[in-house]
């Protein structure tokens, strides 16, 4: 991570879809396989890391309930207070085969905002796992990376907003309710600050990843105006607070397309971008040489290359190979493995990526 010379690269993948590890087990995947990969992998020699427990959603949470069957489909409420369409087949180990269709969001105006503001309060108990001061003197002898926070919970200012209004209403609140959206960001910088506060009083952890989404594959979900007005201040505030408190990388998750966000991400003093989806031009070879040895990159591997077979998984890991030899670069799947990939296919793909991680392609 810090460009210098090191002995091991590390070996990490972010997990499947539901209807791969179906596939996948008729294909002769192992029986002992856990799955939950942010957490390691040892059958397939997948790096350790730890979590801390964190809960980011509203307490109390909302009822969920289901309102309406339609049939092939269902209208629920889910514990964000959105109500939701989803298909009643086709899903398989918590994953659905399409998205669900999002028809109503919990904050519609300002007066909505003020009252599920009060569902976020980061000193509610509960909101980080309950053993959490009996686990400090294993954290602070730990001999793998611990994470405040497991994947999506530490929720970055984007994607708070939008569990609470959806990607319509938040596009047009930044300028129909600027006031609000002030007061939004300020509190989630205070939440993102304040619930981590306690823990990191304790023990340093290795880094803290933001979950954002925040672009599609064109390119960026808001305009880099809006961003440097409503979140960048917070942003920097956060990471200010951050590494001040022990925190070695600050890391940033969004699919699609943000290059025109990570120089504001740059600014305030993100570290990571992650995971780096090819099908948006995602190219890490190509960003490093825009932004720099300074601005690390995970993920890279382009999914659509597994299912191609054997020549084109040679052919895409060995472009990645200087990048593993600057450092800074840790290559793995630009997002959860899906279906069309065979069991093979991927076996294979971590047999060469063993040798891209010791640059030996």
């Amino acid at each position: 991570m810090r460009g210098e010379s090191l002995d091991q690269v590390p070996n990490w993948e972010l997990g499947v879809w539901g209807q791969t590890v179906e596939r996948w087990r008729g294909e002769g995947a192992p029986a002992e396989l856990g799955w939950n990969w942010f957490w390691g992998e040892d059958t397939l020699g997948f790096d350790r890391k730890e979590f801390i427990g964190l809960n980011s959603g509203p307490i109390p949470a909302f009822d969920c309930s289901v309102i309406a069957d339609e049939g092939d489909t269902e209208l629920l409420i889910d514990h964000l207070g959105r109500t939701r369409r989803a298909l009643k087949s086709g899903m398989v180990g918590g994953t659905r085969a399409s998205m669900d269709q999002y028809l109503r969001f919990a904050v519609t105006t300002p007066d909505d905002w003020q009252a599920v503001k009060r569902r976020y309060d980061p000193h509610t108990a509960g909101r980080v796992q309950a053993d959490w001061q009996q686990r400090l003197a294993g954290w602070r002898g730990r001999q793998v990376p611990l994470v405040f926070g497991p994947n999506c919970t530490t929720l970055g200012f984007y994607w708070f907003a939008r569990d609470q209004m959806g990607t319509e209403g938040l596009s047009l609140a930044w300028y129909d309710h600027p006031a609000m959206m002030h007061d939004m960001m300020d509190h989630w910088a205070d939440w993102l600050i304040e619930v981590a506060r306690p823990v990191l009083a304790e023990t340093t952890v290795e880094y803290i990843c933001m979950n954002e989404d925040m672009a599609m594959k064109t390119g960026p979900l808001l305009s880099p105006s809006t961003y440097r007005t409503f979140i960048q201040p917070r942003l920097r505030r956060v990471v200010e607070f951050y590494k001040s408190h022990g925190v070695a990388y600050v890391v940033v998750d969004t699919d699609g397309n943000p290059e025109p966000l990570i120089p504001l991400l740059m600014d305030v003093g993100v570290d990571v971008v992650w995971p780096l989806e090819r099908a948006a031009d995602q190219d890490p070879v190509r960003l490093r040489a825009r932004f720099g040895p300074s601005l690390h990159l995970w993920g890279g591997v382009d999914k659509r290359e597994l299912a191609k077979g054997r020549a084109a998984i040679d052919a895409h890991l060995r472009e990645l190979q200087p990048l593993v030899e600057q450092g800074g670069f840790v290559p793995h799947v630009d997002h959860t493995v899906p279906p069309d990939v065979s069991w093979d296919d991927f076996r294979y793909y971590l047999d060469v990526k063993a040798k891209l991680l010791r640059t030996e392609l």
